[in-house]
């Protein structure tokens, strides 16, 4: 089995930590959100991860070759024209069967279900409430018969979440090509849940299975609430470093320099970080960034950006500076 992540997307929610890293590469609790996705699917034992990328795809390259060690290919998606337009790029490198995550989320799943199934198609869902910004699955006799995107009525509570495995990838490139000679987009775009819905129309046993977890790091409000549900499995202690201290749930890497501040809770601080005379809460700091006299809380301060002064809630793009 191949693992294929479309990182193609230019994560415009995200900004102004996107411009100039891609969305999985973010971080997240300590990790790039890539990692934290990869942590959840090589016990798989995948053959390949197969990358297919766009915006700042080098960067995605580079972090691989330091942090994967099984085989890995990269395919290029130059315009963006959606999810199956990127998946159909696969299709000279990826024959057999493959799962198909889109990691710009935190989730926890049970591939087993993979090995004991005998299902065309597995769609893995969440069950919510309000269903009406997603896409939705509806299942009659233990199968997925048709799936909604932003249904108007509620006619399922299954969100499709954005993981998806495939046992024969030539079925859903053929799947693919007839979408695309039909037409069939949503806002000018390809979706797999049409595609899909082209082998559930021709016979395709397609079933749903759940998830336990599932956070979208889509903004920087959705990632600051994901990173605080991460930290929050640790336990409640309180680390002094110094003449600084640590509250935990918290994640400070060891190269992180701190000196008369107070660091958490639901604080992760990354590589080579410079904490002085501060106070920094519920925030992620990326690698090599600085805040100095200042009182941060809800704040994403990017790759080596710097901020000095007054309590703020912020969100500061890699290699920035912030005087306030």
């Amino acid at each position: 089995m191949d693992v294929i992540l479309p990182v193609a997307g230019l994560g415009t929610r995200l900004r102004p930590q996107t411009w100039s890293k891609p969305k999985p590469l973010v971080s997240l609790a300590g990790k790039t959100i890539l990692e934290h996705v990869l942590d959840r699917v090589l016990p798989t034992h995948p053959e390949q991860i197969v990358f297919i990328t766009g915006y700042l795809g080098s960067h995605i390259e580079a972090w691989a070759s330091e942090h994967i060690t099984i085989p890995t290919a990269f395919v290029k998606q130059t315009e963006m024209r959606g999810q199956t337009d990127a998946i159909i790029r696969a299709r000279d490198i990826s024959r057999d069967d493959a799962l198909i995550l889109f990691p710009d989320m935190l989730f926890e799943a049970d591939f087993s279900i993979i090995d004991r199934s005998d299902a065309d198609v597995i769609m893995f869902t969440k069950e919510v409430e309000d269903p009406s910004a997603l896409g939705i699955a509806v299942v009659e006799n233990g199968q997925i018969v048709k799936l909604v995107e932003k249904p108007k009525e509620l006619i399922s509570k299954l969100a499709v979440i954005g993981i998806y495995y495939i046992r024969s990838m030539p079925a859903l490139y053929e799947a693919i090509d007839e979408q695309m000679e039909r037409g069939i987009k949503t806002k000018n775009e390809y979706f797999i849940a049409d595609a899909i819905q082209i082998m559930i129309d021709k016979g395709a046993k397609v079933i749903s299975a759940p998830v336990t977890l599932w956070e979208d790091c889509g903004n920087a409000q959705s990632l600051l609430s994901t990173n605080r549900i991460l930290l929050a499995r640790d336990e409640e202690r309180i680390e002094t470093r110094g003449n600084s201290v640590i509250i935990h749930p918290s994640v400070v890497d060891e190269s992180a320099h701190l000196e008369r501040s107070i660091v958490g809770p639901f604080a992760s601080v990354g590589e080579n970080c410079r904490i002085v005379d501060s106070m920094v809460t519920d925030s992620i700091i990326e690698d090599d960034a600085s805040v100095e006299s200042s009182q941060l809380t809800g704040s994403i301060i990017g790759f080596g950006a710097s901020v000095r002064g007054r309590a703020a809630s912020i969100n500061v793009g890699d290699v920035s500076t912030i005087e306030l």
